[in-house]
């Protein structure tokens, strides 16, 4: 399933929950302690974001927004617990 994400770099405490504007489909708020310098914060999301979801890291992919604070993801996770669990993180 894909999921869109936006990014807080550089964050107190890493934290994934959220609504991030009032986009459709919703984005999903990220927050991570790494700062956006050589994808650290990228790869601290794609960790994070696994670790939400119940997944492997290696399960979560990045499709688009390498240099954005806005990412899509590719999740392996079943539709309806990835959608069930989505919903959960948006609060």
């Amino acid at each position: 399933m894909r999921v869109t994400v936006r990014v807080r770099p550089g964050a107190s405490r890493t934290c994934v929950g959220g609504r991030y504007g009032l986009e459709d489909p919703p984005v999903l708020l990220v927050a991570v302690q790494a700062r956006a310098v050589a994808g650290a914060a990228t790869k601290a999301v794609l960790r994070a974001v696994a670790e939400a979801f119940g997944v492997p890291t290696r399960g979560v992919r990045l499709v688009a927004g390498a240099t954005s604070r806005t990412k899509v993801l590719e999740v392996d996770i079943e539709a309806g617990v990835g959608r069930a669990r989505l919903a959960e993180l948006l609060g």
